[in-house]
């Protein structure tokens, strides 16, 4: 639910259920951690083991990332791009657009790959988008 601001509220029961997807994503990505934030970088939810992030400041990044990749698109004559991988020596991001108003960011390693995470947020962005 919105407010007429853009806020998004949740109740009890949405927020069981997001818990529940993202930590599901965990599970089957083999990833660290999954969060869901709001294009404006604001944290919604989270799973996994996120206690050596800091993950505002994580959410507000990667939503003015995609903001950025989004004009990056523009520039090459694309309506946007889906999603964004970023590759460390010994951690990644995949970062992918759930809805217009949604970011879903996945923080995985060399225990899992790209391959993987893609497929396993596919499915993810279809039942968070719902």
């Amino acid at each position: 639910m919105e407010t007429p601001a853009g806020d998004l509220i949740l109740f009890a029961e949405e927020e069981q259920r997001l818990a529940a997807s993202l930590d599901r994503l965990c599970q089957e990505a083999k990833a660290r951690a999954a969060f869901l934030i709001d294009r404006n970088g604001r944290l919604i939810a989270s799973s996994g083991r996120a206690a050596d992030l800091d993950t505002t400041s994580l959410a507000s990044l990667a939503a003015g990332g995609m903001a950025a990749t989004g004009g990056i698109a523009q520039l090459v004559g694309e309506r946007g791009f889906s999603g964004l991988v970023l590759e460390g020596e010994r951690s990644h991001l995949y970062i992918a657009i759930v809805r217009d108003d949604l970011i879903l960011v996945v923080h995985f390693d060399r225990t899992s790959s790209v391959g993987l995470v893609r497929f396993r947020v596919k499915w993810a962005s279809d039942e968070i988008g719902r």
